[in-house]
């Protein structure tokens, strides 16, 4: 029996996590690494776990921890508490109690054990669970060993351990532990290596903190630890803290605090000599591992002994290169306002349809610029581009410069792109003339492409259907790349900047473009906004619809509402303006470039709650009324500003000039949205035929489940078609990695070397204590600020003010209730910046964690023009 309970570290590596966990497996394989001294030990099963679990009274307690509401935070303390409870309270039985005791009886008499528990969700590549569960330090005897395994299998149940893996989405009896009993280092010196920078996130950079004596100092935070960085095999930073207190082992066994001596509280833990041998050591045991590492470590008088080696899980990935050249690459997804993370599916339909490679790292999308910042018209260029629309991404990218790291190349022409719907754009915007007619044409194209599309996709399936899509994308390209859709963008933006900038030249006026572009003609994405107060005004009339809408998801109206609306009076004239609106917008979503996504079509009850908005917040009629006072509005600030301006000298020509400026923004800004709307009409034809190839791959045994398929590329995916074969397995590792990446924030900036730079605001004008971000549409607004992070939970009252992460067009239908806005991503000319100005909402984005910084319900002043939040309650 002592077999199945027991395990020495030396008989176990990686294959045995669900043997004996996390921290045993790695330290097993650790032992298995030339030059890697691990202290010897054994592990106590999972099987032993499991059969104290089946004698301990816990399934309803589980079930009860399993059922609590996300914010029960009492009821999770209570309930992890007694699981704890119970599980110590069980009796060891006598067979399992000899094979540990067995196991003991190797070592010497009166040898000293570090008790650690090791859960088989722990020291994963996508979750650590570092520090959730417990370790016991310097145990001494047979019964005090036992006494600790038991509270190290009770630790599964520590309250944090237990809201790590709610937040992390894995289920607590899907855990298992072991636990690892290893022979106790008294150490003179004890820290932690981290094989990359753990704050910039540099894998060229490593990093040692060090304390005297035991570890637990250092991990209870007793003391400030020396710190080294070493780069290269050498030291290139270090500091030496003052360590007043240190932890040493008692004979009897446990711990003390112990004073350090004063004339060693300023000594330097580690020569540099023992820091480059150390950071040697780590750079060998990260290669095996294939990950950067964070590495326990321990110094007795025959070197470095190492206790624990995890993967550092808060690391954003890197593009993968071959070259070991430095690589620069920029956020698409601060671009495109959906920095969440994308499954494969969508990831591979995105470069498969953009004008620019791009690179996948962390469930996200990289373009790179390393051409054109080695360039000096290409980094201008760029640099001028971020500068006017994220500030932030410019500063990241001068840090960069400033440090010389990027590498001259002569110039070339239009270099590492990066811009535009679909990801590029070419280097310079021809003249075009001051014509609506342009964007008619345009829009016709579009539509008429669309319309080949949909017809010749009828009845495509299996390799057929993926032969034909990627010919479909080299159109999709086509329509995107046309030479006059982007000379329209450009004109709209060019025109907006011009006169911005000129006229706070000449007249001192900030931001006067954000009122010249009220109601604007042909904004696709701000006629949807509009188009759904029109649906409010066809469900007002109509008690028993409101009544209906407003029970909720909850009580039996879901996506299948529209049904149950022809049973109400004015049922069918509520479905009829939906189904209409859901024509032509139902294709959009949150994070509408993720084909993963579902649309509104598909989900329906995603518009339930604007629409209930706008029916309580709005009369009827409200739509046009909007428009025409927006529209009313630009021309009385264009009569304005030419009359000024010809009061000034040479007034005529700067009048005539500015008039032309005006007519060219309004005719063009509006066509700025249109690209991307036509991008997601033709996702939506995509993803309907993808889903129903999935549905016949499912229906045929080839995927478990139809949504399986997002877990695998458009390449992979076609093979599956192809073959009838898919790779479970790959699956299922691809949906733990998305769960992992979805708790990473991509920065703004990434280098090959790992590096993570997101840019800070330099500016001396914004008042102590207030927010800064980038001014995208003017005026000022106070009011109650609503954080909302999914739009189908979003309640908000006329005068309130929109907090969130990002917005990208789905969301511009609460935009027409709201009275400012506030994001954490966005620029100049992003959709929520355009739609802002649009409604005349005072807006500043780019606010560095705003959605936390700010409270749901607090007071705030969003000054739009000047680019600032102040926090008022």
């Amino acid at each position: 029996m002592s077999e199945r309970y027991v395990t020495g570290l030396h008989e176990v590596d990686e294959t045995a996590l669900a043997l004996v966990g996390g921290k045993g497996a790695h330290l097993g394989a650790l032992s298995r690494v030339e030059g890697v001294r691990v202290p010897p030990g054994f592990c106590v099963t999972t099987a032993a776990f499991r059969r104290i679990m089946a004698a301990a009274p816990v399934g309803d307690r589980l079930d009860r921890l399993a059922g609590l509401d996300a914010d029960d935070l009492d009821g999770v303390r209570e309930l992890s508490a007694e699981l704890r409870r119970v599980i110590e309270d069980v009796a060891v039985p006598d067979d399992l109690a000899a094979a540990v005791t067995g196991a003991l009886a190797a070592y010497g008499a009166h040898d000293a054990f570090a008790v650690r528990s090791s859960a088989t969700a722990e020291d994963l590549p996508t979750a650590s669970f570092a520090g959730q569960q417990d370790t016991y330090l310097n145990v001494v005897g047979p019964a005090a060993v036992l006494r600790h395994v038991s509270r190290c299998w009770a630790s599964l149940f520590t309250e944090r351990a237990v809201t790590y893996r709610r937040r992390n989405g894995i289920d607590h009896g899907a855990v298992d532990m072991a636990v690892v009993v290893q022979r106790m280092v008294e150490p003179q010196a004890a820290g932690i290596l981290f094989t990359a920078d753990p704050v910039t996130g540099d894998r060229t950079v490593a990093t040692v903190d060090a304390g005297f004596g035991l570890g637990e100092a250092l991990v209870s935070g007793l003391v400030n630890p020396d710190v080294y960085a070493v780069r290269h095999g050498a030291v290139v930073s270090r500091t030496v803290a003052a360590k007043e207190r240190a932890v040493e082992a008692l004979p009897g066994g446990g711990t003390r605090e112990v004073p350090v001596d004063p004339g060693r509280q300023r000594q330097p833990v580690l020569t540099d000599e023992q820091v480059v041998a150390l950071v040697a050591l780590g750079r060998r045991i990260e290669a095996h591992f294939g990950r950067p590492q964070d590495i326990e470590w321990c110094l007795d008088g025959d070197g470095f002994q190492v206790v624990q080696s995890r993967p550092i899980t808060t690391l954003f990935p890197v593009p993968e290169t071959s070259d070991g050249q430095l690589h620069v690459y920029l956020s698409v997804g601060h671009q495109q306002m959906m920095t969440d993370a994308m499954k494969p599916l969508g990831i591979s339909m995105w470069q498969l349809t953009a004008m620019a490679p791009m690179h996948e790292a962390g469930g996200r999308l990289f373009v790179e610029v390393t051409p054109r910042l080695g360039s000096p018209a290409g980094r201008a260029a760029l640099l001028a581009m971020m500068g006017r629309s994220d500030p932030l991404m410019r500063d990241a990218l001068e840090t960069l410069l400033d440090r010389g790291v990027v590498a001259s190349v002569p110039d070339q022409e239009g270099a590492g792109a990066v811009g535009g719907a679909g990801g590029s754009a070419p280097a310079a915007a021809a003249a075009i003339e001051n014509d609506p007619a342009i964007v008619t044409t345009l829009v016709e194209r579009s539509q008429a492409s669309l319309a080949a599309l949909r017809r010749d996709i009828q009845g495509r399936t299996g390799p057929a259907l993926f032969e034909f899509l990627l010919e479909s994308f080299q159109e999709h390209k086509r329509v995107l790349s046309d030479p006059l859709s982007f000379q329209a963008i450009m004109a709209g933006m060019e025109a907006t900047w011009w006169l911005n900038d000129t006229l706070r030249e000449w007249l001192g006026e900030k931001n006067a473009a954000d009122t010249l572009t009220l109601s604007a003609p042909g904004n696709i994405t701000s006629e949807m906004g509009l188009a759904l107060l029109d649906v409010a005004d066809a469900i007002r009339p109509h008690p028993e619809v409101v009544a209906y809408l407003r029970r909720g998801p909850g009580e039996g109206v879901g996506d299948d509402f529209l049904d149950g609306l022809a049973k109400l009076a004015g049922g069918a004239e509520a479905r009829d303006a939906v189904e209409a609106y859901l024509d032509r917008y139902g294709m959009r979503c949150a994070g509408e470039i993720d084909i993963t996504r579902p649309r509104w079509v598909e989900r329906p009850s995603t518009l339930v709650p604007a629409i209930l908005d706008n029916v309580r917040n709005f009369e009827p009629g409200a739509a046009r009324r909007r428009f025409d006072q927006g529209r009313q509005a630009a021309l009385r600030k264009e009569r304005d500003i030419l009359a000024r301006l010809r009061a000034l000298p040479d007034g005529e020509r700067k009048a005539a000039e500015t008039k032309r400026m005006i007519d060219r923004v309004r005719i063009f800004i509006g066509y700025r949205e249109y690209p991307k709307y036509n991008i997601v009409s033709r996702y939506l034809v995509y993803r309907q035929a993808l889903l129903a190839e999935a549905e016949r791959l499912a229906h045929a045994g080839v995927l478990a489940a139809p949504h399986d398929a997002y877990y695998l590329t458009f390449q992979e995916l076609h093979e599956a078609a192809r073959t009838h074969h898919a790779d479970a397995g790959l699956i299922r590792r691809r949906r733990d990695a998305y769960r992992s990446f979805r708790a990473l924030t991509p920065p703004r900036v990434l280098t090959s070397d790992g590096e993570a730079l997101s840019g800070a605001y330099r500016r001396d004008d914004v008042p102590p204590g207030a927010l800064t971000g980038l001014p995208v549409s003017a005026g000022t607004v106070e009011g109650r600020a609503r954080v909302v992070l999914d739009i189908a939970h979003a309640e908000l009252s006329a005068g309130d003010i929109l907090v969130t992460v990002h917005t990208d067009p789905s969301w511009s239908p609460v935009f027409v209730g709201i009275a400012g806005l506030v994001t954490e991503v966005g620029g100049l000319m992003t959709h929520g910046a355009v739609i802002a100005r649009e409604y005349g909402l005072p807006a500043v984005v780019g606010v560095e964690h705003a959605t936390s910084r700010i409270r749901d319900g607090q007071r705030i002043r969003v000054h739009g023009t000047d680019g600032y939040v102040e926090l008022l309650s």
